[in-house]
């Protein structure tokens, strides 16, 4: 039984710097693709950040590059998002999801979120 478990999240100033963790359970964690979505209130839910499973190669979103850090310790089975210069507008849900193989748009398996607040 597959389980990817967020955590990290909390209440911080803007500008500020959270780092969110997923830890996975359940799957050949090197063979996963892992990445980040959010989901503010009343919004659907958006990409913002993948790290491939082979050659962790990354990707992020327009809204958060340069701000926001995807790594992978597969030794631990974890995936990390480090945010930096935290703004109001990156408060959501945020949710680690994972898919065998390469990134693509079907993600197989999804945590239960991490509440990221910014406060201005």
């Amino acid at each position: 039984q597959v389980q990817l478990v967020e955590s990290g999240g909390g209440l911080v100033q803007a500008g500020a710097s959270l780092r969110l963790s997923c830890a996975a359970s359940g799957l050949t964690f090197i063979h996963y693709s892992m990445g980040w979505f959010r989901q503010a209130p009343g919004k659907e839910r958006k990409f913002i950040s993948a790290i491939s499973s082979s050659a962790g190669s990354t990707t992020y979103a327009a809204s958060v590059k340069g701000r926001f850090t995807i790594s992978r310790d597969d030794a631990k089975n974890i995936v990390y998002l480090s945010m930096n210069t935290l703004k109001p507008e990156d408060t959501a849900v945020y949710y680690c999801a994972a898919v065998w193989g390469p990134p693509r748009a079907d993600w197989g398996y999804w945590g239960q979120g991490t509440q990221v607040t910014v406060s201005s």
